[in-house]
């Protein structure tokens, strides 16, 4: 599904999405609660839920026929988090999809029973969500992005595309384990690629733009933008900013690249949203949460933008760019 296909969902409050459907006769209609970690006018956040919407029809689940959703959207925000935890989790939904780890963090401090399908999160067994990916126990599973060995080759791509720079920003959340662990893998790294590192917190934008504008004063700088909820509702601003201080910056998602920013490598995290809802469909016919392994990605993409690589005066190699998924012009 492209992204200009997106299905709009207005507002920030539960929404009713029904789509026409022949029924021959009345059906139970199964409630499924989606708690989002980006803002309702996210475009990806919509992209998400269309795909999410696409992967229930395909399992024989129309809504407004057999099927309803109630959407909150959290916005990165842990009281948004928790007050819509509350209120999906108040609705009695059959089953809840949650993205990332602050929904369902929030989810999992407001129920242990109604089951969930968790999305975004790189250690579900760390966070303590599961008690491991084979079997996770308790009401939870779901799928995870990508394991931390993946972070290290993100500073292979920085060099490669960039074979200059000598420093290397990593921005992270901090308040995410995630973000530590990410981090402790591109360290591992750093010295045999002759790079030296500066971890960079990303919560604020104000703080973001003072630490990237700081950084860029010294030069043979490039950045790394780890998978975290905070990178994601900041991407632009960090997009901009790379461009603005002319650093080569790695992105974990493929749509960040697809946003602007120079080269990512990663999951395509819309489509873990559809195959989620083969999960949601197995727990709506009596499956439970704790025997559904948690799922990695089955595909990694790696998307080049050589628009802004012109724009940064970067000649992409040619063997790069044969491995390439996905060349933005």
């Amino acid at each position: 599904m492209r992204r200009r296909e997106f299905i709009t969902l207005a507002g920030s409050a539960a929404v009713a999405c029904p789509l026409t459907g022949r029924a021959q006769q009345p059906e139970r209609v199964r409630r499924i609660g989606v708690l989002m970690n980006l803002a309702a006018d996210d475009p990806e956040g919509q992209a998400r839920i269309a795909a999410f919407h696409q992967g229930l029809q395909e399992w024989g689940w129309t809504l407004g026929r057999n099927a309803r959703i109630d959407v909150r959207w959290g916005a990165f925000d842990a009281d948004n988090s928790r007050r819509y935890a509350a209120e999906l989790v108040g609705l009695a939904p059959d089953v809840i999809l949650a993205s990332a780890s602050a929904a369902m963090g929030a989810l999992q401090q407001t129920t242990r029973t109604v089951p969930i399908v968790f999305v975004s999160i790189v250690d579900p067994v760390g966070a303590g969500f599961v008690e491991s990916l084979a079997r996770p126990g308790g009401n939870t599973t779901g799928f995870t992005p990508f394991e931390y060995s993946l972070s290290g080759k993100w500073l292979e791509l920085l060099k490669e595309i960039a074979p200059g720079v000598k420093r290397a920003a990593v921005l992270r959340d901090p308040t995410v384990g995630s973000g530590v662990g990410q981090y402790a893998i591109i360290q591992a790294v750093a010295p045999s690629l002759g790079v030296e590192l500066r971890p960079i917190d990303v919560r604020e934008p104000a703080e973001i733009e003072r630490a990237i504008v700081t950084f860029a004063q010294v030069p043979n700088g490039g950045l790394i933008i780890v998978a975290a909820p905070s990178t994601a509702v900041h991407r632009n601003l960090i997009i901009t900013l790379a461009a603005h201080h002319q650093l080569p910056a790695v992105y974990g998602f493929p749509y960040y690249a697809r946003s602007g920013g120079l080269i990512a490598y990663g999951p395509d995290i819309v489509s873990s949203y559809r195959r989620a809802a083969g999960y949601v469909d197995r727990i709506l016919k009596g499956a439970k949460p704790a025997d559904l392994p948690v799922q990695a990605p089955t595909k990694y993409e790696l998307v080049i933008n050589l628009s802004t690589a012109r724009a940064l005066g970067i000649d992409v190699p040619t063997t790069l760019l044969a491995r390439a998924d996905e060349v933005i012009e």
